[in-house]
């Protein structure tokens, strides 16, 4: 497929993990220890400052802990909490089965109540610029026609135009 955008295509680096997008968050946000646990108990989950400092180590450290798709879809459902306060009409959340990098982007979208010219202002900041096709296609249903995979190089370069944004830049 030529004609497929970059924007598609995955990276030969290194995959994007949940704990690489937690240590992202809290620096864009400017978030310490104490603040992520609260994230975390807004959706149900309870962790302490010491496994936040588990997860915020690299790989290569002593006393790494992998953040799970589970504790990181709670993570996301308690920053929503957390940005835009408790819907009580909202249905409780739950979560089964694998977190992929589309619904990390869809959960950052609706925390920081973003529509797609703030998503594609973002990726722009960032040096990453796409379409509003490719954009949208990352938000279709698993199946649909149109539906894309958001690729590693997506999720991180819209992290850190998240952070340019949030921080100042």
């Amino acid at each position: 497929m030529a004609g497929l955008s970059r924007a598609f295509t995955h990276s030969t680096g290194v995959a994007v993990t949940n704990n690489d997008v937690l240590r992202s968050l809290r620096y864009a946000m400017d978030l310490g220890d104490p603040a992520l646990v609260d994230i975390f108990e807004l959706a149900g989950l309870e962790v302490t400052r010491a496994d936040i400092a588990c997860f915020l180590k690299r790989e290569d450290e002593e006393g790494y802990l992998e953040c799970s798709d589970a504790a990181m879809a709670h993570f996301l459902e308690g920053l929503i909490v957390h940005q835009r306060g408790k819907n009580e009409q909202a249905p409780e959340a739950s979560f089964t089965g694998r977190l992929n990098n589309n619904d990390i982007l869809k959960k950052l979208r609706v925390a920081f109540i973003l529509k797609e010219d703030d998503m594609l202002a973002i990726l722009e900041l960032a040096g990453f610029p796409l379409s509003r096709p490719e954009l949208s296609a990352l938000f279709r249903k698993k199946g649909h026609k149109n539906y894309r995979e958001c690729g590693d190089q997506i999720l991180r370069n819209f992290l850190k135009g998240l952070t340019f944004k949030l921080r100042g830049r």
